[in-house]
């Protein structure tokens, strides 16, 4: 595969979640995180999992990921059975997990070694293509250490978007920035996805985030975790987390929210 088709063809992606159930066995008790879970996320879909903490959004997105397995159902990512961690379905947790030793290419760089079919100029050329995307091409060859908490999150980006996954996995990736820096980064990763075509799961508790990031908000119940309602968000893009129709469906979710939980949401 050549540079020019890494940086054209998006691949095609699809997940599809049927009938899951995850329990975890513990020495002194046995906790039932999911039940029945059945959910299909659509090419170039931007799907938010939002609730309360502990209500299992987080391990539908480790299950989806590979990182674990379900305790019933199947998982199945473009038509094949999820059985363990895969290139196309990238993960990126709330901290960066970048490599203090490495300097920023070096970092964006990493998940490109492994990758077939591209000379050293080619993976280089990719690497520099995604710290440009975030913004961050002028900072190549900095250390981790001299870079802001947001834009160790862009070079976490940067590095998760680098192979060209099929499927991009957020786990709360923003959730201990500053306001200013978050809004930033929403309008980045919404022209970003738009973009690249690229598939996104995204975990959060924060209602005004989902509606402004997402197509759909699945809400999920408190533990054991369920789907109890969906919402499709018609809105345009770009959105900004501080517009009126961004805050009037929020406040409609938040009040559903409310009727399950005694838990605060941001």
């Amino acid at each position: 595969m050549t540079l020019a088709d890494e940086l054209s063809n998006p691949t095609p992606a699809k997940l599809q979640v049927q009938n899951v159930s995850k329990i975890y066995h513990g020495a002194r008790q046995t906790v039932h995180a999911l039940q029945d879970i059945n959910l299909q996320v659509a090419e170039g879909e931007f799907v938010c999992l939002l609730g309360a903490s502990g209500c299992g959004k987080s391990t539908l997105l480790n299950l989806i990921a590979g990182l674990e397995s379900p305790t019933s159902g199947a998982i199945l990512a473009d038509g094949q059975p999820v059985t363990g961690p895969g290139r196309q379905r990238m993960v990126m947790f709330q901290e960066h997990a970048l490599f203090p030793w490495l300097d920023v290419i070096s970092n964006v760089l990493f998940g490109l070694n492994l990758k077939p079919g591209l000379s050293d100029d080619d993976r280089k050329q990719l690497a520099m293509f995604y710290l440009k995307l975030v913004g961050l091409e002028n900072f190549a060859h900095a250390n981790i250490h001299e870079l802001s908490g947001g834009m160790k999150q862009r070079v976490a980006l940067a590095r998760a978007l680098a192979p060209n996954p099929r499927v991009l996995l957020m786990d709360e990736p923003f959730a201990a920035l500053d306001a200013m820096t978050r809004e930033q980064l929403y309008a980045d990763l919404q022209d970003i996805q738009q973009k690249r075509c690229k598939t996104v799961v995204f975990v959060t508790h924060n209602v005004r985030e989902a509606v402004c990031l997402g197509d759909r908000v699945l809400l999920f119940s408190p533990r054991p975790g369920r789907i109890q309602a969906e919402y499709v968000v018609k809105l345009p893009r770009q959105r900004d987390i501080n517009d009126v129709a961004v805050a009037q469906i929020a406040s409609a979710i938040t009040t559903e929210l409310k009727k399950h939980s005694s838990h605060s949401l941001a």
